[in-house]
């Protein structure tokens, strides 16, 4: 057991090193030289009485004790980040910076925009974009705003539904002018269906009752939304795009009367973030850029989770 408490710049360098799988990759991603970070490997692992790396040839292995270390570090370089974060500007100000967590699709396609023109009205306010279909912890701080699809559970959040942005099945006109486009939902199957590899919980909750759209029916499997975006814009089949990605990009819709479902949109904050302006100015303005892109205001609902 450690005799005192290993000092943070030392986490740092050893999740570093776990990320880049190196001391040259954890220095150059730390902007520090090689034997300073070796050494902050060393001092944590006596400070804490176990090894925290096998040496390789090609670079270095994480132990056990390593493995087990990781959360709590990261924990703790989340709980720096937010700590800078508060730092970076008063409650009062509109200055500062703002930390927004997005799944991919949402992060890359739609916020931009709207980032863009919040960037125009408040200069002073920096935006840490995260685009992750993890769902990050608010409560440990680990951004300021999340987007979500889903109500969250815990306590001490605030939530805003938004809107609910509406699905269908798209193709490019280049694969609709050669394959055709489907007249029953039941023809799907004969086409080049672009789908998900393995089902999670919210696809499940999603996918529409009834339709031959699974696994087995696909002719291309990922998991990443972007890249099944991607692929239907490149003319490979036919696939679920959000409807006003999907008008933007010139895709074609196929059985609109048929197939059609709606993703529910959620931004989330702490509660005790209500007292940030810089945040709340960040939160309002998400709040109602995506309402505007997704039809309108849904239910306008406010909630504090929990309650």
């Amino acid at each position: 057991m450690a005799n005192t408490e290993p000092a943070w710049d030392l986490f740092r360098s050893f999740l570093a090193v776990l990320r880049e799988g190196s001391l040259s990759g954890a220095a150059r991603s730390l902007d520090m030289t090689q034997p300073s970070i070796g050494r902050h490997v060393r001092e944590l692992e006596a400070s804490l009485g176990v090894p925290l790396f096998s040496r390789v040839s090609h670079g270095l292995i994480p132990t056990d004790a390593a493995l087990e270390l990781q959360p709590h570090a990261e924990a703790m370089a989340s709980a720096a980040a937010s700590v800078l974060r508060v730092a970076s500007g008063s409650r009062e100000a509109l200055r500062g910076v703002v930390r927004i967590t997005a799944s991919e699709v949402v992060g890359v396609e739609v916020l931009p925009p709207m980032l863009a023109t919040f960037r125009r009205a408040h200069p002073g306010i920096v935006i840490e974009l995260s685009t992750t279909n993890r769902t990050e912890n608010l409560l440990r701080r680990d951004a300021d705003i999340a987007v979500r699809s889903a109500v969250p559970d815990q306590d001490a959040l605030v939530a805003r539904h938004v809107c609910d942005i509406p699905l269908g099945l798209y193709g490019h006109p280049d694969y609709l002018a050669v394959a055709g486009a489907p007249e029953r939902v039941a023809d799907i199957v004969t086409h080049a269906l672009i789908g998900y590899d393995e089902e999670k919980p919210y696809i499940r909750a999603l996918r529409p009752a009834g339709v031959p759209y699974s696994r087995e029916h696909f002719a291309l499997r990922t998991d990443n939304d972007l890249a099944a975006m991607a692929a239907i814009r490149a003319g490979f089949g036919i696939g679920f795009c959000q409807v006003p990605l999907a008008h933007r990009m010139g895709l074609v819709r196929v059985l609109p009367d048929e197939l059609e479902v709606r993703l529910p949109i959620w931004v989330v904050m702490h509660e005790d973030q209500r007292k940030s302006r810089r945040v709340r100015a960040v939160f309002d303005h998400l709040a109602a850029s995506l309402s505007a892109f997704g039809g309108g205001p849904a239910d306008a609902k406010l909630l504090t989770s929990g309650a």
